[in-house]
């Protein structure tokens, strides 16, 4: 009579549950093992958060895509999305020397320029002028105690291509480039640089993150670094990737409005 009466209990019990949109789970049930996670994404041994905001700019005035950044809107879109995301470092490429002075004291960032040499000289970015010079360039919160940028000896077309990498006070090293838009085939001018600029990361010897328009979907990564690219973008999806040795990184993919790439958006945290 006990066990009968437990049963219909137990059967009204499970009838308001069902009633209230809850499910219940045998006891026995057991949960699904999740796949391990990708070399150096663990969260073990984590120190402090780090993140870093990638953004292609499309400021030098000669570019198809400069007709959509309705100039200085773009300018101001990047200054927004910098203060909204608190990050820790900017990456910019395609932008010009004067438009990265402005963003870094609207945002009150430390700034390291890259000039990029177009037709055997530095390219003066057009429609306005006097916005100096076209190439590459990285922000930080921190100070920066060194820099270190060099052209690429491979490079196709009348744009030579660069990288550049800084070290901030805190010991992180934080690094860009723009490759080149031949394709990555064995033999490209892309190809090279992608091997060259995995030795120039694997050789940091620091904490140290990547991100850039690197025209290509493989990774350049060195041994030991993940990789997180774009692909969820609307705009040009997957060509831009960020590569770290930091701990349990993440990644969000931003619309942007007045540049023809999407904002990435990567958060990690140091090693301890």
């Amino acid at each position: 009579m006990i066990r009968l009466l437990l049963t219909r209990l137990r059967a009204l019990s499970l009838g308001c549950l069902a009633a209230a949109g809850l499910v219940l789970f045998p006891a026995t049930a057991t949960a699904t093992a999740a796949a391990p996670a990708p070399a150096g994404t663990q969260p073990g041994n984590a120190g402090p958060p780090y993140s870093l905001l990638q953004m292609n700019l499309c400021l030098s005035g000669y570019a198809g895509c400069y007709a959509g950044t309705q100039y200085p809107k773009v300018v101001d879109e990047a200054v927004a999305r910098i203060r909204a995301n608190d990050v820790n470092a900017v990456t910019l490429n395609e932008a010009c020397s004067g438009d990265v002075a402005d963003i870094a004291a609207r945002t009150g960032y430390h700034v390291r320029f890259a000039t990029v040499i177009y037709r055997g000289a530095p390219l003066p970015c057009k429609t306005p002028g006097d916005r100096g010079v076209f190439g590459n360039a990285v922000l930080t919160k921190e100070a920066i105690r060194a820099s270190q940028d060099a052209p690429f000896p491979v490079f196709s077309g009348v744009e030579q291509r660069r990288w550049l990498c800084v070290t901030t006070a805190r010991g992180v090293d934080v690094c860009t480039s723009h490759l080149s838009t031949d394709g990555e085939a064995p033999g490209s001018a892309n190809s090279a640089q992608c091997a060259e600029l995995t030795q120039v990361l694997a050789d940091r010897g620091r904490p140290t993150l990547f991100a850039g328009d690197v025209n290509r979907r493989s990774s350049c990564a060195p041994e030991g670094f993940w990789t997180l690219t774009d692909a969820a973008a609307a705009q040009a999806p997957g060509i831009q990737h960020a590569y770290g040795n930091l701990r349990a990184p993440s990644l969000e993919v931003e619309p942007a409005t007045y540049t023809d790439h999407d904002v990435m958006v990567v958060r990690a945290r140091l090693p301890r």
